[in-house]
């Protein structure tokens, strides 16, 4: 069940007429949203609640034993990292592992297919596994590291687990930010209201109108079946593809968040314009953020990355960043963008402690975004050889064939749209005036009637989430 359907719509009815009925109480408030989710996420395939159930299980009955049972701490702890972790590599990377292990394999002159002997089941990916593992999973580190008290209620965990605004796609919620807001009923004020409303909607258009408009100019040539060639068209999919994966994913956020405001609860804030960064390390506290703190706080920091020194910080860092990587596909593209992305920051900070010199965002800004444009080809790209191709394209002045512009002009128009957006927010960011001039007219309710009215007849072809293959 996705957010942009008709399943959805008729879905989200049923449960806030539902919710004032049941959310004064906390079994009532508990069951309804675990029983919704539940719902939810089974429309995908009702095989894999097993999977999700299986890993509440584990690290709900963990978090309660390493709190009782200081004896055996380490040892739940690890029990709850293998089983989940366990649960990404039968899942996620056995087909990876297994043509790993052949390759290898041949090397030593020893012939096995051990794709072929891989079951069935483990062959298919669960929608969302790899955000209810990690979110499982900060639960039990948190309780271990003595930062939250594990809930004694089993619903009560798993209205945090399973929560459905944000189950498949994020934001990823810490359970020491969640858990206590669960456990109180907060009626939604008029102004909540109204801000959830604004996000929805804006998430919507985000999805329907820019995301999906743009994938007819760049699936084609990414699946090789596109007629045109040439540097600056490859230029303006690569672009395009940009603020196809932005759009889509940060619209997602946007929906997840406003449902939660809707009910009366609050999830931070995923993505903060991570175009107008003026240099790396602005863009990855912008971009993903519940994902890429996720890494920081549990992954970088107790590697020593902010506390041991330069050569343990840059070990640390890459670390961190190949972790990520493989969190996104068990694929050598995704090392590829994630160690370019470590190469770049590490450059950055490399350059900051030398050079001392301030450079205007008017230059770093369109510099941080087209490297970041360039990295996301290897993202995109199938395997390797297609990534190398399309970035020896870019660079090698080949002429395009000029009637591209006609074919994909409504989605060029839509990009050049994305485009003016963000240099709106930008300019309305850095002269405040701006701000003051759109409150005094009250220029929300046109813009939030524009975006609807822009979802009713503008959307493009029906697309999944991109970040549901994750």
């Amino acid at each position: 069940m996705i957010f942009n359907s008709i399943d959805f719509l008729f879905f989200a009815i049923l449960f806030f007429f539902l919710w004032p009925i049941c959310r004064k109480h906390d079994t009532s408030r508990w069951t309804l949203i675990v029983t919704a989710s539940f719902i939810f996420y089974a429309w995908w395939d009702w095989r894999f609640l097993v999977l999700i159930i299986s890993s509440g299980l584990v690290d709900y009955l963990c978090g309660l034993g390493i709190k009782k049972w200081k004896r055996f701490k380490r040892t739940l702890l690890i029990l709850s990292l293998t089983f989940n972790v366990g649960a990404l590599a039968v899942f996620k990377y056995s087909v990876f592992i297994a043509s790993l292990l052949g390759q290898t394999a041949a090397q030593m002159g020893i012939t096995i297919n051990l794709v072929d002997r891989i079951p069935e089941f483990a062959l298919i990916l669960p929608v969302g596994i790899s955000f209810y593992t990690f979110q499982s999973l900060s639960y039990t580190i948190d309780v271990y590291k003595h930062r939250l008290t594990p809930t004694k209620n089993l619903l009560h965990f798993f209205a945090y687990l399973s929560m459905f605004p944000q189950l498949v796609a994020g934001p990823i919620v810490r359970a020491r930010d969640f858990l206590m807001q669960l456990n109180t009923y907060k009626k939604p004020s008029s102004q909540a209201i109204w801000h959830g409303t604004k996000l929805i909607v804006y998430g919507l258009f985000q999805k329907m109108v820019i995301a999906d408009n743009l994938s007819s100019l760049i699936d084609s040539p990414y699946q090789g079946i596109s007629q045109f060639d040439g540097s600056l068209y490859w230029w303006v999919v690569i672009f395009a593809f940009s603020f196809q994966i932005y759009c889509d994913f940060s619209g997602y956020s946007l929906i997840a968040r406003g449902l939660a405001k809707l009910m009366g609860y609050h999830f931070k804030m995923n993505f903060d314009h991570p175009y107008l960064s003026s240099n790396f390390q602005a863009f990855w506290n912008r971009w993903h953020i519940s994902l890429s703190s996720w890494f920081r706080d549990y992954v970088y920091i107790p590697l020593g990355g902010s506390k041991k020194g330069a050569i343990i910080g840059i070990l640390a860092l890459i670390f961190t960043f190949l972790l990520s990587g493989l969190w996104h596909g068990a694929n050598y593209t995704f090392l590829v963008w994630a160690s370019l992305h470590a190469f770049f920051l590490l450059i950055e900070r490399f350059l900051r402690r030398a050079i001392n010199i301030k450079i205007p965002p008017l230059f770093t800004i369109p510099l941080v975004f087209i490297i970041t444009s360039i990295s996301w080809v290897y993202f995109r790209s199938e395997n390797l050889s297609q990534a190398n191709r399309i970035i020896i394209k870019l660079f090698s002045a080949s002429p395009s064939n000029p009637h591209f512009w006609g074919l994909y002009k409504d989605s060029i128009f839509f990009l050049i749209s994305a485009v003016a957006i963000e240099v709106v927010i930008l300019v309305s960011r850095e002269f405040s005036v701006v701000k003051r001039w759109y409150s005094k007219y009250n220029l929300d309710i046109l813009t939030i009637t524009s975006c609807i009215l822009a979802v009713i007849f503008l959307r493009g072809p029906g697309q999944q989430f991109i970040y549901f293959q994750f």
